[in-house]
């Protein structure tokens, strides 16, 4: 903050500008872009945990640490492995979220309490539960705030995460 100071930041793109028009919808690349790039970032993520080494050690880890050092595995290791590609995914996050709208040091606020929901919304440990619980909270916002006004959004989304913990509390595909 002593460098950057705390003022709003964002940043132009060549194609933050262009829009895709398909009939009466319109695609905004600024928003397409990270979309699509996240979607190969989570099939990648996906099939690293799944058919590596290494991510399945990760999954291992979280289940036995003492079985994982007993096959050889460094536990502490693999923990480092997982925070480095946590880190790198949310690098690749907030990249693109600069590009979506402007952004200030204090940002995390504004979607710690949703991440949180959308993560205990889908599933701890399913990669594809956590995006099927993004989509139906954005669906669910976006609904809302579109009928009932912006104020309504996040009390409809606890909400939804309140009767998901009620009914199954594993979440939605959470194991």
């Amino acid at each position: 903050m002593l460098i950057f100071g705390v003022d709003y930041r964002m940043v132009s793109t060549r194609y933050g500008d262009v829009t895709w028009r398909a009939g009466p919808v319109d695609f905004p690349m600024r928003l397409v872009v990270p979309f699509l790039v996240s979607m190969v970032m989570v099939i990648g993520v996906q099939l690293f945990l799944t058919r590596t080494f290494f991510g399945r050690a990760v999954l291992a880890v979280a289940q036995d640490q003492l079985a994982l050092r007993l096959m050889g595995v460094n536990p502490v290791r693999v923990k480092e492995l997982a925070f480095a590609l946590s880190i790198a995914t949310a690098g690749v996050a907030g990249a693109f979220l600069i590009v979506i709208q402007p952004v200030q040091p204090a940002i995390g606020r504004e979607f710690i309490g949703l991440v949180f929901a959308v993560c205990v919304l889908g599933g701890m440990g399913s990669i594809w539960g956590t995006l099927l619980g993004a989509f139906v909270l954005g669906l669910a916002e976006s609904f809302t705030s579109t009928f009932f006004g912006p104020s309504w959004a996040p009390a409809v989304s606890f909400g939804l995460l309140l009767a998901t913990l009620a009914f199954r509390p594993s979440g939605i595909l959470g194991r």
